[in-house]
């Protein structure tokens, strides 16, 4: 079942490329969530999809560097960010077996 599934769990990577907004418009820094925020550099781990199918997901998580930020469309972002939970069987699947 995960073999059939992999295809379109890692397309859900791509909404990692969302965190890349942060870069021009910046969360505030008096904000909560700086810790969320910095799970956001677990979106690197979606290059594994390169090489493990399904994997690409957990790129998902580099939207989590939006995670409270003062603007409503970029903080809908960054809670789409943990979409990249949706890899993690993947990379265990991959790594333990």
């Amino acid at each position: 079942m995960l073999d059939i599934l992999a295809p379109w769990v890692g397309i859900l990577g791509l909404i990692g490329f969302a965190g890349l907004a942060g870069l021009k418009h910046p969360v505030d820094k008096a904000r909560a969530g700086a810790g969320i925020r910095l799970l956001g550099l677990f979106g690197l781990a979606g290059l594994a999809g390169i090489w493990i199918p399904g994997a690409g997901a957990v790129g998902a998580a580099g939207a989590l560097g939006l995670w409270n930020h003062q603007s409503p469309k970029l903080a809908l972002w960054g809670k789409l960010g943990w979409a990249s939970l949706a890899g993690l069987p993947y990379l265990v699947r991959h790594f333990l077996g």
